[in-house]
C-alpha cells in the first residue's frame, strides 16, 4: 500500500443504516494534501526546494504525471513556485493572506459587499489592538511604529507609496497586538481594499493625508504613554474620520474585484 493511498483505506461512514456517498480522492490530491502538511508544518521553509520528482515519485509510488498534478494543485495555491528550465525546481512559499484573500473577495462581491461595509469591519479590529499596545508596549514594538512613521513621511510626496505606508502603518498595530488570527483576518481583508477597483481605495484617500501622518504620530505618542483610554479614543475619532471621508467619495458603492 502506498502513503497516498493510506489515507483513504476507510469504509463508508453510515448514517440512519445507509451508507453516504464519498467522493474518494484523487491520488494526486492526496499527495498534494501530505506534501501540503510538510510546508504548513514547517519540515520545508519558504526558499526550500521541494525534493527532486525521482525522490518524490518513490517515497509516494506515483507516476510522474500524477506527482506534476499534485505540484499543480499546490502551484496554483501559491505554496509552490515552479521554475522551468535547467535550472528549475519547485520551491517552497509562506502561506500568502492574497490567496484566501481573491475568494472571500469573490464571496463578498457575490453578496454586494459595499466599500463602507468593509471599511466597518477593518476599523473594529484596530481600536481594542491600540488600547492593548498602550497598556503593555514594549521598546521594540514602539520602534517598530516609529520606523513606520518614518516610512510615511519619507513616501509623502508619492500617493501610492503612501498609501502603502499607511496600510502598514495600522497593520502593524494589529501586528503588535500578537493576535495571531486577528492578524490574519486584516491581512486578508487589507488585500482585499488593495484589489478594490475603486480610485479613492487605491490612493488612500482624497484629502487629509497630512492630517492621517499627524493623527498616527500623535497615536504613538499616546501609546508610548500608557495612555489606554485616549489613544483608543483617538483611534476610534481618526477612524470615524477616515470612514465620513470614504462615504464622501463612495462608500455606499459595491465592492469591485473582478474585471
Amino acid at each position: 500500500m502506498t502513503e497516498a493511498t493510506r489515507a483513504v483505506n476507510k469504509g463508508p461512514q453510515k448514517r440512519n443504516g445507509s451508507a453516504l456517498r464519498v467522493r474518494v480522492p484523487k491520488t494526486a490530491e492526496l499527495v498534494a494534501a501530505s506534501l501540503r502538511r510538510v510546508i504548513i508544518r514547517g519540515e520545508l521553509e519558504p526558499g526550500d526546494a521541494l525534493p527532486p520528482e525521482s525522490a518524490l515519485m518513490e517515497q509516494f509510488g506515483i507516476s510522474r504525471p500524477t506527482l506534476r498534478e499534485a505540484i499543480r494543485v499546490l502551484e496554483s495555491e501559491a505554496l509552490i513556485s515552479v521554475r522551468r528550465g535547467v535550472h528549475g525546481g519547485a520551491r517552497v512559499n509562506a502561506p500568502d493572506p492574497m490567496v484566501a484573500a481573491r475568494y472571500l473577495g469573490l464571496i463578498l462581491e457575490y453578496r454586494e459587499t459595499t466599500l463602507g461595509e468593509m471599511f466597518q469591519l477593518v476599523a473594529s479590529i484596530e481600536p481594542p489592538c491600540v488600547r492593548q499596545l498602550a497598556s503593555r508596549h514594549t521598546p521594540s514594538g514602539i520602534g517598530r511604529l516609529h520606523e513606520a512613521l518614518a516610512t510615511e513621511e519619507e513616501a509623502k510626496d508619492d500617493p501610492a507609496a503612501l498609501a502603502e505606508a499607511k496600510a502598514a502603518f495600522h497593520a502593524t498595530l494589529v501586528e503588535l497586538n500578537g493576535n495571531r488570527a486577528m492578524l490574519a483576518l486584516h491581512e486578508t481583508l487589507q488585500c482585499i481594499f488593495y484589489q478594490a477597483k475603486s480610485p479613492h481605495i487605491a490612493t488612500g484617500g482624497k484629502t487629509g493625508t497630512r492630517r492621517d501622518h499627524e493623527e498616527h504620530v500623535k497615536l504613538v505618542k499616546l501609546i508610548q504613554a500608557g495612555e489606554a483610554d485616549e489613544a483608543e479614543a483617538h483611534w476610534r475619532r481618526h477612524i470615524s474620520r477616515m470612514e465620513k471621508e470614504l462615504n464622501a467619495s463612495g462608500a455606499n458603492t459595491r465592492l469591485e474585484l473582478l474585471d
